[in-house]
């Protein structure tokens, strides 16, 4: 065999062997890392977790009461829209700030009311204490079209 022949097939046996090396460790390291807790534990954290999950869903409504509330709540829609002209077309909801007891969340909703488009964009703080969540809106902007009726423009603004 040539020597050059040679040479290439040890250097490419030489580049396998690194390459084992470095995978047999990678695989060493995560076998660390996947028995670090015992089974003992696992379980345990999934007696906890199973626990935890069948306390939030006994508080939850069948759901049935759930399609209920939801044509209960469509049907006033539907007439609060009839009844003010006011229409949504679109809403966008984008979280700013979020810690343990605050929230600052940026809406942005679209409609028309009778012929006139709109945006309104707010932003709604929540904040939670032990006992209740209150709600403040802030920063409320009403967007007309340009060109559409001018003094309504006017009045909103102001």
């Amino acid at each position: 065999m040539d020597n050059s022949i040679c040479q290439a097939y040890e250097d490419e046996i030489q580049s396998l062997e690194e390459e084992i090396k470095l995978l047999t460790e990678k695989y060493e390291d995560s076998q660390q890392e996947s028995t670090f807790f015992s089974d003992e534990e696992i379980l345990m954290s999934i007696k906890s977790f199973q626990r935890e999950f069948q306390g939030e869903s006994e508080g939850h409504e069948s759901s049935s009461d759930l399609k209920a509330q939801l044509e209960s709540l469509e049907t006033d829609l539907s007439f609060l829209m009839k009844f003010t002209g006011i229409q949504f077309t679109r809403h966008s909801k984008k979280t700013v700030e979020k810690t343990r007891n605050r929230t600052v969340q940026k809406h942005r909703l679209s409609g028309n009311c009778h012929s006139l488009s709109f945006q309104l964009e707010f932003q709604l703080l929540e904040m939670q204490n032990k006992e209740s969540v209150s709600a403040v809106t802030t920063d409320l902007s009403i967007i007309m079209e340009s060109g559409e009726d001018s003094d309504v423009s006017k009045f909103v603004s102001r």
